[in-house]
């Protein structure tokens, strides 16, 4: 796997989260496609400095929202990004993608970390789903 996966242990994100979140946006956004390897749980873990039960978490709640697949003898492998109800679409277009790389960009520009900006489209989304 080429992506670079990375942990915060100073996150108050738990890092089984933050790997599941990490795999997760790589499928959404197309860079790992169906069929990609993921690296083995004792690899990953080893790679991040970490438990490997930390590792075999995040993959057991992706292989859950049935997003990876583990296989005997050939690993673990990305299934794709299952749409959501009513929608058509797997997979975010390349529109939807430049307006998150320019909310970055514009975020950062202003001195926003990253943390906050996850926790303002988090906010964000859940008011919408309310109102």
């Amino acid at each position: 796997m080429s992506p670079r996966i990375s942990v915060d242990l100073s996150s108050a994100v738990p890092p089984y989260e933050q790997i599941r979140g990490q795999i997760s946006s790589l499928i959404a956004i197309g860079v790992l496609a169906a069929g990609s390897r993921l690296p083995t749980v004792r690899s990953l873990a080893a790679d991040l400095g970490i438990a490997a039960g930390t590792v075999a978490r995040a993959y057991k709640e992706l292989e859950q929202a049935g997003l990876i697949e583990s296989r005997r003898r050939n690993g673990t492998i990305v299934v794709g990004h299952p749409a959501e109800p009513g929608s058509t679409a797997a997979a975010p277009g390349a529109e939807v993608i430049a307006a998150v790389d320019g909310l970055i960009r514009t975020a950062r520009a202003a001195g926003v970390s990253d943390e906050t900006i996850i926790d303002l489209l988090r906010g964000r989304l859940a008011s919408k789903l309310e109102g």
